[in-house]
């Protein structure tokens, strides 16, 4: 997706180039190599992000990854709904490992999902994991891209978001509630149940606050906690 300051920028201008960008501008280069550790087999690079800005002080994840097989993880919003996601940590050991540390350090709660679009944009999904709610905040590092799927985001994804440069994503990722149709270059790392895609739906269902198909959701997205297992 792309971040707010560059709107479809990055995400590509609205229903022109649909990426979905965050933190920084999409032309510039990714951060500086610093790696979290690893080189060997299984490792996870994590690299500081010399481009995002930073929202909060966390630990960078273990580059061995702690978490393996599927993953599930509880997205409680503040009107008492529930999202619920299953994390793939086999096909995306080093999105997951990230998502998981920061979902243990509180990183997610009390958060805002600040993007949202709808029809007639050709994406239709629900972006979050931007503390500042602006589009432009991470953790301060940045992931491996993780990649093996085809341009099809079916309704249930779950999925990161990140600048147009690889290996560019951080905290933010986006929920699809609708089938969408994407380039292959966004990691894909877990999935919702329907009843969870209905309640990404029922945000949807009320709007932009822009009433436009891209802007941020007219009915709150407030995230309460994320809890793990």
């Amino acid at each position: 997706m792309t971040s707010r300051p560059r709107r479809l920028g990055a995400l590509g201008l609205l229903l022109t180039v649909p990426l979905l960008a965050a933190c920084g501008s999409s032309d510039d280069e990714g951060g500086d190599d610093t790696s979290s550790g690893g080189g060997a087999d299984g490792a996870c690079t994590y690299a500081e992000d010399s481009l995002g800005q930073v929202a909060g002080d966390v630990d960078l994840p273990a580059a061995d990854p702690t978490v393996a097989g599927e993953v599930g993880v509880s997205m409680a919003l503040a009107d008492g709904a529930t999202i619920e996601m299953t994390l793939d940590a086999d096909a995306a050991p080093c999105t997951v490992n990230s998502f998981v540390s920061l979902a243990e350090q509180g990183y997610y709660d009390d958060t805002t999902c600040h993007r949202l679009t709808v029809p007639p944009a050709s994406i239709q999904v629900l972006q979050c994991g931007d503390p500042t709610a602006t589009g432009a905040g991470g953790p301060g590092y940045t992931i491996p891209d993780e990649l093996e799927q085809t341009s099809d985001y079916p309704a249930g994804t779950v999925a990161m978001a990140k600048r147009q440069d690889p290996d560019s994503g951080g905290s933010q990722f986006f929920l699809v509630y609708g089938d969408t149709l994407l380039p292959p270059e966004y990691t894909v790392f877990g999935t919702m149940d329907e009843a969870s895609v209905a309640v990404v739906q029922a945000i949807a269902d009320g709007g932009t606050d822009t009433g436009g198909p891209d802007g941020a959701p007219a009915t709150p997205a407030e995230i309460a906690t994320v809890t793990v297992g």
